[in-house]
């Protein structure tokens, strides 16, 4: 692993906060309370924004309120075209969000947070196509009858996203629920906060006021209101399954339908006749590790075939440290920063945990530096333990670092019971030569997004969303905005009625 960690940029060509958009107006908090944002590259504050509360909470939810039944009325091409000139906007702004994104989250900002910012507008661009799709059927029952299901959108949307591709994942929620009629209170995370609310101002130059509304503030204090609150019709929730399951106790007191994207431990399997060099680079972009791993898709469990475990161990060692680990916001840079200190302290934990086993081996990784420029910051290095057992708690528990564990394997039945032992089943990676063997493999897979011979992330028109305790509901598709954004109304007309005299 290299350094190419220079002088950390300051807080200038970045987004500056204008303050919580409710109502269409930007506001500080009722409290008057305020969140430092950290630069975790070298812990610098570079923004301050509200800390917002129950009480902004209910503002919040009560300009959505006013403001859904003109934008529920409105044409649905309309508000299509509306999300395609927000597109548009945010592709003329792109280095300034791909530079808040770097500054806030640590991602790299050519291998991480230029593609984000670019799908993100892509994803509005998208959604903006799929207005006239908002249709129902004709049900045939007879010459006399009429009967025709209509969707219409739920209401107030209250969204929950997490710091670790905030702007992608902010996009979704709004786009979808936008396009689809609804009004949308989305609360940005603590610690990504700024390029969430760029997008905001983005969108409000093109949107009645009250549409989309923006909280900052933690998630107790501002998410939990808004999952409770009486006025929100929708929960839709990204982050991890522990608070998956209290937005889902949420949902159920009041009865609200409830969308979860949540976390995962996702298998990579490698058949023997894979031992090559792209599958090595496709490994590599399937842990994320140019996203510190942080990401709820990151094939964290490597199932490699006994015949190729050491070599193939080998290249991927060599490989992995050919990547630039320093500044994200250098061009140079591959690896930036975990997000907070919280987090990093948490990856170190497991690494530490892996050194002190006896039936664990360090193939490549290990602890950060205590010294030096990489100790500035929140900086964890992609780490490789071989010989692990599937059993073993960092096979098990989603780290969201850059920790993989490699695991021996000679029975495709028992590799499939081996990646199928888990309660997540969010994604997956198949990697052989035999294409039957890769369709087999991914259809035996108990996960709800498997790709065979790539490690790609996700684009606009995938079905996207987990299996087991990885969440419910479907992203990034026409689908999941039909399931997660609207309601199906049947209307049934009697045709057959006497005439007036």
């Amino acid at each position: 692993m290299t350094t190419a960690l220079m002088n950390i940029s300051n807080a200038q060509d970045f987004y500056a906060p204008k303050g919580m958009l409710i109502g269409g107006r930007w506001v500080e908090a009722a409290s008057g309370a305020t969140i430092t944002v950290e630069n975790p590259a070298n812990r610098a504050k570079v923004a301050q924004v509200p800390q917002g509360s129950a009480e902004d909470v209910d503002k919040a939810v009560a300009a959505a309120t006013k403001a859904f039944p003109d934008w529920a009325r409105t044409n649905p091409r309309e508000r299509g075209r509306a999300l395609l000139r927000i597109a548009d906007a945010m592709d003329a702004r792109a280095e300034e969000m791909a530079r808040t994104i770097a500054l806030e989250t640590g991602n790299a900002l050519r291998t991480q947070a230029r593609p984000e910012a670019k799908v993100s507008a892509d994803i509005f661009r998208y959604y903006g196509g799929l207005g006239s799709e908002l249709k129902g059927e004709t049900i045939p029952l007879g010459e006399n009858i009429l009967s025709y299901t209509r969707r219409e959108p739920l209401g107030v949307v209250g969204a929950v996203i997490p710091w670790n591709a905030p702007v992608l994942l902010g996009a979704l929620k709004i786009a979808a629920g936008l396009v689809s009629g609804n009004t949308v209170v989305l609360k940005a995370a603590e610690d990504a906060p700024l390029g969430v609310l760029m997008m905001a101002d983005i969108c409000q130059e093109f949107l009645p006021d009250g549409v989309l509304n923006l909280l900052t503030g933690y998630g107790a204090e501002c998410g939990g209101p808004l999952a409770n609150h009486p006025g929100v019709a929708k929960l839709s929730f990204t982050g991890s399954t522990e608070v998956g399951k209290v937005m889902m106790r949420a949902a159920a007191e009041r009865i609200v339908p409830v969308s979860l994207e949540l976390g995962g431990k996702s298998p990579s399997i490698v058949f023997p006749d894979a031992d090559e060099d792209w599958v090595v680079d496709g490994i590599i972009a399937a842990m994320r590790f140019t996203r510190q791993s942080q990401s709820c898709t990151a094939g964290s469990r490597l199932f490699l075939h006994a015949d190729i475990f050491d070599s193939f161990l080998d290249k991927l060692a060599a490989k992995t440290a050919t990547l630039k680990m320093g500044d994200p916001l250098d061009e140079a840079t591959d690896v930036g920063t975990i997000i907070n200190e919280k987090q990093f302290r948490r990856v170190c934990g497991y690494v530490e945990e892996g050194l002190k086993r006896d039936d664990a081996r360090l193939i490549m990784g290990g602890l950060p530096p205590e010294t030096g420029p990489l100790s500035e910051g929140y900086f964890a290095m992609p780490t490789l333990f071989a010989d692990a057992s599937n059993d073993w708690r960092l096979a098990r528990e989603e780290i969201f670092g850059p920790v993989l564990v490699a695991i021996r394997w000679t029975d495709t039945d028992d590799v499939i019971r081996m990646a199928n032992d888990s309660h997540y089943g969010l994604a997956a990676y198949v990697w052989t030569h035999d294409i039957g063997e890769g369709l087999r493999t991914a259809h035996a897979i108990e996960s709800g997004w498997v790709q065979v011979n790539q490690g790609g992330g996700q684009v606009p028109g995938h079905s996207y969303g987990g299996y087991k305790q990885s969440g419910l509901g479907r992203e990034f598709s026409l689908e999941g905005m039909l399931e997660s954004f609207t309601q199906r109304k049947n209307v049934t007309v009697n045709l057959d009625t006497p005439r007036s005299r």
